[in-house]
């Protein structure tokens, strides 16, 4: 696969990833009554319903900056596998199997995306210098 195939595959997938969580988040935010509804339905209290969607707002700011902020850009990643977890496992214990499809598709859309992140941006470490030894 050539560099300009890989970034634009992770460009593609950021921008969904982006419209995905940022409409989600926004809704949050704004009360939606269809994601509200089914976000307390879930179990969940309004206060964290706040919480995740201006984390979601905030993140998906962070994917869209490019060629930057990689450390946090992975905190982000991390945190988009946290809630297509939870929201998985929520929906499939409370609504059923059926009602979880889509954060079946958003976990493997977010997994293309990461692994074309990890090919546009790969992880450099370096050895750490012991200075006690000095």
């Amino acid at each position: 696969m050539t560099t300009k195939t890989t970034k634009t595959i992770y460009w593609i997938g950021t921008a969904l990833t982006s419209l995905w969580f940022g409409t989600s988040g926004i809704c949050e935010l704004t009360t939606n009554k269809l994601v509200w509804d089914i976000t307390l339905k879930l179990g969940y209290p309004p206060h964290f319903i706040y919480i995740l969607g201006v984390a979601k707002v905030i993140g998906i700011a962070v994917l869209l900056i490019p060629g930057k902020l990689l450390r946090l850009k992975e905190w982000v990643f991390a945190g988009v596998y946290f809630d297509i977890i939870f929201a998985f496992a929520s929906k499939v214990s409370v609504l059923g199997l059926a009602s979880a499809v889509d954060a079946i598709i958003a976990f493997i859309m977010v997994t293309v995306t990461y692994t074309m992140f990890r090919k546009v941006y790969p992880a450099t470490y370096v050895k750490p210098v012991n200075y006690a030894m000095n």
